[in-house]
């Protein structure tokens, strides 16, 4: 199975990098910079699991994409999934499938919408990993999940086929038959310790610890789970007791990564995996949910993009949140 990994930042590059490491067919498509950096250094993962240095990882640009592959693994920023869908349209055939790890679930809309729901099946992945100066991949933690399935709920010869392909790669992975409720369930924890992190610019323990800081986070699951809900994904009551508890502990060190993307000035996904929370729970018209925890949330997340806009325009300079 030839794989295409989109984008050779912190995901893609540690699991394209672990599926290369484990002798699989793997190529990354990357923007000329990131090619060169990668002909020149290789790509590095520093792991508690194992280190891994693959020199002159296969790579190709947009200009030169080869005919389709047969999995297409996207692992873009949600905010820069418009731009990188023609980048890599000419990699998708009739046969082709497309996994995506992005947060959220607008990318789904957007990904049907260009290559049709067949091709697009499920996924995401649970994952502490950051980009360091140098382009090294750096694993945060022993959590390194990779998840995925029809969108249906069935079984398929493809998702044995991907299983197979990844059978023996240093990362754990999970073939679903209920995927679209797992990542509802991943939206619900991902947007209530993003919004709780950010709008407080400080980790879960010290936010609990403060006065009417667990209050603030059992709010923001509440809104959360009312927005599946609505939706009809109900987060399931042992996920709901899982996520109370990780997100209430006094001594968590836990940040979401839009916290620490705000830290180092960087771009963000406010409007995924934020806002479009807003907006659903926002369409039923009057029978709407108000939601004014993660509407606060929003709210701030927006002002950090505009002075981040304006500081742009200044003349300040740019913090990339990928290396794709």
């Amino acid at each position: 199975m030839r794989v295409l990994v989109i984008g050779a930042g912190a995901v893609g590059g540690y699991f394209g990098g672990r599926l290369l490491e484990a002798g699989r067919d793997v190529t990354f498509l990357v923007r000329p910079r990131r090619r060169a950096e990668l002909a020149q250094r290789g790509l590095k993962i520093v792991s508690p699991v194992g280190d891994v240095t693959i020199a002159e990882p296969p790579t190709v640009t947009s200009e030169d994409l080869p005919h389709p592959f047969d999995l297409v693994l996207l692992s873009c920023k949600a905010f820069d999934l418009e731009a990188a869908i023609p980048s890599f349209a000419r990699a998708v055939g009739p046969d082709t499938a497309i996994l995506p790890l992005l947060n959220g679930m607008l990318h789904l809309d957007m990904l049907d919408a260009r290559f049709g729901p067949a091709r697009v099946i499920g996924g995401q992945c649970g994952i502490a990993v950051t980009l360091g100066k140098d382009g090294t991949v750096i694993h945060l933690n022993n959590l390194h999940v990779l998840g995925f399935g029809e969108r249906d709920d069935t079984s398929s010869e493809r998702v044995h086929a991907i299983s197979a392909l990844m059978e023996g790669a240093k990362f754990e992975t999970h073939a679903s038959t209920a995927i679209v409720q797992e990542m509802w369930e991943k939206w619900v924890l991902l947007a209530s310790m993003a919004a709780s992190t950010s709008l407080m610019r400080a980790p879960i323990g010290d936010i609990c610890s403060a006065p009417g800081g667990i209050d603030l986070v059992l709010r923001l699951i509440e809104e959360c789970r009312s927005v599946a809900t609505l939706e009809g994904y109900p987060p399931r009551p042992a996920f709901l007791d899982r996520t109370r508890a990780m997100l209430t502990a006094t001594d968590s060190p836990l940040t979401a990564s839009m916290f620490r993307d705000i830290e180092r000035n960087a771009p963000i996904e406010a409007d995924h995996i934020i806002g479009d929370l807003v907006r659903l729970g926002s369409r039923q018209g009057t029978s709407g949910l108000e939601l004014p925890a993660l509407r606060t949330a929003y709210t701030h997340l927006k002002a950090y993009e505009a002075r981040r806009r304006r500081t742009l325009a200044a003349g300040q300079p740019a913090v990339s949140a990928s290396a794709a």
